[in-house]
């Protein structure tokens, strides 16, 4: 990857809450920085505003921890987003996603997963490749989510398809 085209911000960048809230996040998983968020924090209110929305979609989404991480680690990796492989590999731990287990969902639907995940997995590689979700997809996805579910599943694929578009652009360093 080549140099970042806008630096991680300083505390005279990022203002005092921002920066507050990256020095946290950095050192609860024990960074120096989390790059993500010194780089978007640059924006002031946006980031604020995209902290939220982020958090109503992970982890306070509709969909459970695995699932949200599952759907996460694939987008993550059809986007060829190192970044979030990354950080989703080790927030994945926590929910339950061990190692095999992103294993199989780098292999993809067809891995040997239940009726439900295949479906899931599935129609995030409709999303990510088509932008759309077929007609059968969604049928299948209909028989194992809620509606509410349903709609939560395609915004998260869209903000973390949207987020490595984010972060390759920008040339977001990996955190190290």
């Amino acid at each position: 990857m080549t140099e970042p085209r806008i630096t991680p911000g300083t505390l005279r960048q990022l203002g005092p809450v921002n920066w507050a809230f990256c020095r946290i996040a950095s050192r609860t998983l024990g960074l120096p920085d989390m790059h993500i968020f010194s780089t978007l924090g640059r924006t002031g209110g946006l980031f604020r505003g995209w902290l939220y929305y982020s958090a109503r979609l992970m982890p306070f989404g509709t969909l459970s921890r695995r699932d949200t991480e599952m759907v996460i680690l694939r987008t993550a990796h059809l986007r060829d987003s190192a970044y979030e492989m990354d950080h989703h590999i080790r927030l994945g731990r926590r929910a339950g996603v061990d190692a095999a287990m992103v294993e199989r969902i780098v292999a993809g639907p067809d891995a040997g997963w239940s009726p439900r995940d295949t479906a899931i997995l599935r129609a995030v590689d409709e999303l990510v490749t088509d932008r759309d979700i077929t007609d059968g997809t969604w049928q299948t996805i209909t028989e194992h989510l809620s509606e509410r579910q349903q709609i939560g599943l395609v915004m998260l694929v869209g903000q973390y398809d949207s987020l490595a578009t984010t972060l390759g652009t920008l040339r977001v360093q990996r955190d190290r």
